[in-house]
């Protein structure tokens, strides 16, 4: 199938939390002009034909509490603002199992989840003895996937793979060892979907990784992926960017501020 016959999505962000950080929380070694950068969290869907496919599924309010996050929204609710109905989507596509990308999975009933199986080996192997490592998993939300498995509601995969026609799969690993980021062929053509393979352009840009790595080399490959897999730059959609809201025109008029639209280019940055 040729690009030109291959499905378009409706793709939009959902900005469902925020953190007050400074610079120095971003970049492994910290940063030599700190200063306040804020961070948000996201979750992504993809719809055609009223079908939708949620790319993560964010953390639940007692979660933010727990981890200082201010909690502006529960996504999945907000899903529901975009015509989006939680019980109605099949597939779930899961980057990886830190807790801001995992929680609420129990609120999809009918969903298969997709995900790398190195992923589910590393959250519940032997490096989660270390709590520099186990910190940005919750231990519920884990074993929560593996009753999935039992119940066969979870796909894995070992590489790139199409998940459908029009959206696409890409392990990566680095920040968590079964890392993977998402391609959604949009009117605009393939929209990348970063997740945390950048948390920010600017770590990208800079080639500094974030501060939670598994294995800082692909982290830094990472980031030569994203540029190889996207038509240009500004197709790539970093995972936790405030910036992603400021250039990104928001999905209706009553979402501002909480929802955007991804399959429309960005403004220019300055």
């Amino acid at each position: 199938m040729t690009d030109a016959a291959v499905p378009e999505y409706e793709l939009y962000a959902i900005r469902y939390a925020t953190r007050d950080a400074q610079r120095r929380d971003h970049f492994i070694g910290g940063d030599p002009h700190d200063g306040p950068m804020p961070i948000d969290y996201y979750l992504w869907v993809a719809v055609r034909d009223g079908r939708a496919v949620v790319i993560d599924t964010g953390f639940r309010e007692e979660v933010a509490v727990r981890r200082k996050r201010t909690y502006l929204r529960c996504p999945v609710d907000t899903l529901k603002r975009l015509d989006v109905d939680p019980d109605a989507v099949s597939d779930v596509i899961l980057t990886h199992l830190h807790y801001d990308h995992v929680g609420n999975f129990d609120r999809f009933p009918n969903a298969t989840f997709h995900l790398q199986e190195s992923e589910l080996h590393y959250a519940v192997g032997r490096h989660m003895r270390y709590p520099r490592l186990a910190h940005s998993f919750e231990v519920e939300d884990v074993c929560g996937i593996v009753r999935l498995n039992y119940a066969r509601r979870v796909m894995f995969y070992s590489g790139d793979a199409t998940l459908q026609a029009g959206i696409r799969l890409h392990r990566t690993g680095g920040h968590s060892a079964g890392l993977q980021f998402v391609t959604v062929n949009t009117r605009r053509g393939w929209v990348v979907i970063a997740s945390d393979v950048t948390h920010f352009y600017e770590n990208m840009e800079s080639e500094r990784p974030f501060v939670t790595a598994y294995h800082i080399g692909e982290m830094l490959e990472g980031f030569d992926l994203l540029r190889a897999v996207a038509p240009t730059p500004e197709h790539i959609v970093p995972g936790h960017d405030p910036l992603v809201m400021q250039l990104y025109p928001p999905a209706r008029p009553d979402l501002e501020g909480i929802a955007v639209r991804l399959d429309t280019p960005p403004a220019p940055r300055g």
